[in-house]
């Protein structure tokens, strides 16, 4: 994330100013640039969200989003991919889905660039966590590594090919392991 050299604004304001690309996000009263993805960054989020999708969409159980504002607890963030479980998902009066969701992912995945601050984006996943997130992933495609942040527990480091990667119950039948999450960087 990149700070925007500006004085503080409320959260109100914030969300008054017109989105930017790649998005700005609000955190502890500072807009921050997320840095425009490359392509790992990008491959992994698409991949993800149709993997999660393909288990949870058609059931109504859930859906992956990704590059969603979701505004709560103070801040207004922008995870890579954003799972909410179906009932959660904000609809309109026409029962479409909202275009704002002032609401927390119940999982947020983040994939780690190049540029970006680990500890920002941790700063993230654990806002995300003490306001309902049942787990965050912090994916690090350089390193071939997944924090994953369950709540209230010690993050866990997972960086061999054959690990299991924990998912929250509302997608306890997507089944992936370490070695599948990065083989769709090879082409």
């Amino acid at each position: 994330m990149i700070k925007t050299p500006t004085c503080r604004v409320s959260l109100e304001e914030f969300l008054q100013l017109p989105e930017t690309e790649p998005a700005s996000e609000y955190i502890n009263s500072e807009i921050f640039h997320k840095p425009m993805p490359q392509g790992k960054h990008s491959r992994l989020q698409l991949q993800l969200a149709n993997a999660v999708n393909n288990v949870v969409e058609a059931p109504k159980i859930a859906l992956a989003l990704p590059e969603l504002r979701c505004t709560f607890g103070g801040y207004s963030i922008v995870p890579d991919v954003a799972v909410f479980s179906w009932q959660r998902i904000p609809v309109d009066d026409k029962g479409n889905i909202a275009n704002a969701f002032n609401t927390y992912p119940d999982w947020i995945i983040e994939i780690l660039s190049p540029e970006q601050s680990t500890t920002k984006v941790t700063r993230k996943i654990l806002h995300c966590l003490n306001h309902g997130t049942s787990l965050g992933w912090l994916i690090d495609p350089e390193e071939y590594g997944i924090l994953i942040y369950p709540p209230h527990q010690q993050p866990i480091f997972l960086e061999n090919e054959s690990d299991i990667l924990p998912v929250p119950d509302l997608v306890k039948d997507l089944h992936l392991t370490l070695g599948q999450l990065f083989a769709w960087l090879k082409l």
